[in-house]
């Protein structure tokens, strides 16, 4: 009989379970199995699609960085019926698919340098005191309460709104995104079809928003898209609400999950937020910098890249990968690596070695990465300090993970919590 592993502590020969509620609930111990024995991993994913799944961290940051796995679904070589499981829902119905996470050079060098430009460090700078506006604005609305469902009430609007902000989306609109956004990220918890209607009447939107930010422009990043246009940057309708669709979706939903997530794993790691929070009224930023990137390491907001199809037939942790195969790359697994973490399981706020690869690698590392992490440090930070005996109103049992292939984040937070301090005038945000 096989010996146990070192690292699982289980039988060799006895495969996880993929894919089911407990599973989603914690993925981490299947995780460090595949590591251990099947690396590179070939497997039936919930919609029947067949995909590599890549778990170490020197094999993923290798794949994160191939220029032979595309990241256009043409690539794909199953049956037509696969291909339209592949992607963000609803998408390709709606015109919305030539975005950056479906392109490659040189259309992906021409798009993102365009958008680029939108989260410079000195642009996401100067949007700071805007994000600890919505902080406080979005607890104030429930801090007399003594409970909130921090997901609903706080982790899910903030992000919306300040995309908003960003791409130029009127106040009185803001809503409906809400609204359409959370069709989306509910991934099947809707009525049947609700995504799908959902990027429709976004794309409808984005389409008309457009055409009045053409006839009457701001300082926005739409209107930066459409004066790039103008000026020969030869960006169509079609590309340019696909990048505004992109941005909204991939720059909310992360950020809902870092902040969901990260609140959570302080919550169950009460040494480490009550040092956090001595760090904050000692007025210090060190240790909320080094927090951010030890909770998108922990139990980040993206559990697996984004799909990827090889070009040519090619070699990947010793696995003969086929040309047109999806590749998935698990950077919830990648990042609890031993080979690169040390004791990887424990959340350490101050882990100074953590090249994590929570938010990618190589060309394709996420764009909003600076917005992301100032939204997370002040969202955390603001609500350390404002409500600090924040705790959680149910037994962790009881919460549940949203579905979907993608994300990793949780449905809801019930928080309980006594009388807060309200936000003295000249706060601001305790980030970098």
């Amino acid at each position: 009989m096989a010996a146990p592993d070192a690292e699982t502590g289980t039988d060799p020969g006895a495969a996880p379970a993929l894919f089911t509620w407990e599973f989603a609930t914690d993925p981490y111990p299947a995780y460090a199995w595949l590591r251990a024995h099947s690396p590179v991993h070939r497997t039936t994913l919930p919609s029947g699609v067949e995909a590599w799944l890549v778990t170490r961290y020197e094999d993923a940051r290798q794949a994160l960085a191939d220029a032979r796995l595309s990241k256009d679904p043409a690539h794909h070589a199953g049956p037509s019926d696969a291909k339209g499981k592949t992607g963000i829902p609803g998408e390709r119905k709606a015109e919305l698919t030539t975005h950056l996470l479906n392109i490659d050079p040189p259309d992906h060098t021409r798009l993102r340098r365009l958008v680029s430009k939108a989260f410079t460090p000195r642009r996401v700078a100067a949007f700071a005191p805007r994000v600890q506006e919505l902080t406080d604005r979005l607890i104030d609305g429930f801090a007399d309460r003594g409970q909130a469902d921090l997901i609903h009430d706080f982790a899910f609007p903030l992000p919306i709104y300040a995309i908003c902000d960003l791409l130029g989306v009127p106040e009185e609109d803001q809503d409906d995104f809400r609204d359409w956004a959370g069709m989306m990220i509910r991934h099947g918890g809707g009525p049947r079809g609700g995504v799908a209607r959902s990027v429709k009447k976004m794309r409808g939107y984005l389409a008309e928003l457009i055409h009045r930010k053409r006839e009457n422009p701001g300082d926005d990043l739409i209107s930066d898209l459409i004066r790039a246009s103008d000026h020969g940057e030869h960006l169509t309708e079609n590309e340019a609400a696909a990048m505004a669709f992109i941005l909204l979706f991939a720059g909310f939903e992360t950020t809902v999950n870092l902040i969901g997530n990260g609140v959570y794993a302080l919550l169950c790691h009460p040494e480490q937020r009550e040092r956090l929070q001595r760090s904050l009224a000692a007025g210090e930023s060190g240790l909320l910098a080094t927090g951010i990137e030890e909770l998108l390491r922990y139990d980040g907001p993206v559990e697996l890249a984004t799909w990827r199809y090889a070009t040519v037939p090619l070699t990947l942790g010793g696995e003969e990968i086929g040309a047109g195969d999806p590749v998935l790359v698990v950077l919830a697994a990648a990042d609890r690596d031993p080979e690169r973490f040390p004791d990887p399981d424990r959340l350490d706020l101050a882990r100074s070695d953590n090249q994590h690869l929570g938010y990618g690698h190589g060309i394709h590392y996420c764009l909003g990465a600076p917005l992301a992490r100032l939204e997370g440090q002040t969202a955390l930070a603001t609500l350390l300090e404002r409500l600090p005996d924040l705790r959680l109103a149910v037994e962790p049992g009881e919460l549940r993970r949203r579905g979907g292939l993608i994300m990793r984040g949780l449905r809801t937070l019930p928080v309980e919590f006594g009388p807060g301090r309200a936000p003295a005038e000249g706060d601001t945000p305790s980030t970098l």
